[in-house]
């Protein structure tokens, strides 16, 4: 008598558990091209500031600051999801605290928040908080200065220059205004943050012998200079919500070194796209975006050359 094998059960041959194949789906998530951008950071990072003293300042210094700029790169990378399903070993990816001065998680909730209504309140300061503008009731009340700092910061010398101080000042007098009142959970997240600052400054200046002022001056404010070139000509208020976003054009280096968020357009609207899928999605949207006026095709050259000394944008605009 035959048996028909085809419904003849295998021996020895049990189903695969849920657990390995959730394993395996998420191991088919992991992008490996990022993590590649993660070893190379942390690896350039650590070998150069080891032997920071034994190179030229000239050399030693810019390097680690392009360092820095690409590991602010990387942690928008993690802060979108990537480089693999697990949020924690992202967060862990992102969080040293390398330019010491944002707490990675505060970083996180506000970029996110920028990226919240579809693109509707981009720029808009009420609900932007990656906004450069001011509403027209704050900014008459500066003073002639301090009005003076924020007009030249539409430009992009003095977004290179000023930017990064009026940056910190900015952000660390709002964080300020926050622990006073009595937010604890902000106080957890800077205790937090001034555990792995003291990490790196330990490593930074305790280990390798980095005077504090020169990493301060000449590494960690020329990096978020560099990170403000990028950020520049992102957005633009625009009271058609579809024309407030900017596409740079970059050279390959320039988009390794911000990991394609030059494709600004394309990133918000994919933002859960991971950097290396972003430029085929951009190919896609070029012709409109570029019908609209909305992309820099000379690179960043072409915005230095159109506003390196004149205002990108008015300051006393709210974002519409």
């Amino acid at each position: 008598m035959q048996t028909d094998s085809l419904h003849t059960p295998a021996v020895g041959i049990a189903p695969a558990s849920p657990v390995l194949a959730k394993a395996r789906h998420a191991w088919r998530r992991i992008e490996w091209p990022t993590l590649g951008v993660a070893f190379a950071i942390y690896v350039g990072f650590f070998s150069v500031s080891l032997f920071f003293r034994d190179l030229s300042l000239v050399v030693a210094a810019p390097l680690l600051s392009v360092l820095l700029t690409w590991y602010g790169s990387l942690q928008h990378e993690t802060i979108h999801g990537h480089p693999t399903p697990f949020r924690r070993f992202n967060g862990m990816l992102g969080s040293l605290p390398l330019t010491l001065w944002i707490p990675y998680t505060v970083y996180r909730e506000t970029h996110l928040r920028h990226h919240r209504h579809g693109g509707r309140r981009l720029t808009q300061v009420a609900y932007d908080p990656e906004s450069y503008y001011l509403p027209t009731e704050e900014l008459s009340r500066l003073g002639h200065l301090q009005r003076w700092m924020y007009h030249v910061n539409c430009t992009l010398a003095g977004r290179l220059v000023l930017g990064p101080a009026l940056a910190l000042a900015s952000f660390w007098m709002g964080e300020f205004r926050r622990v006073r009142s009595g937010d604890r959970r902000r106080m957890r997240i800077w205790a937090r943050h001034a555990v792995g600052v003291g990490f790196v400054l330990a490593w930074v200046v305790g280990v390798c012998h980095i005077p504090l002022w020169v990493y301060l001056v000449m590494i960690v404010y020329p990096s978020i200079s560099l990170n403000h070139v990028r950020s520049f000509a992102e957005h633009v208020a625009h009271e058609d919500s579809q024309l407030r976003t900017r596409v740079v054009e970059a050279h390959p280096l320039w988009a390794l070194l911000f990991l394609n968020n030059n494709l600004h357009i394309a990133h918000h609207a994919k933002p859960k796209m991971a950097w290396f899928q972003l430029p085929q999605v951009w190919r896609q949207m070029r012709a409109p975006a570029l019908e609209r006026g909305l992309v820099f095709a000379g690179g960043y050259r072409e915005v230095a050359r159109k506003y390196f000394v004149r205002p990108y944008i008015r300051l006393d605009h709210d974002g519409g």
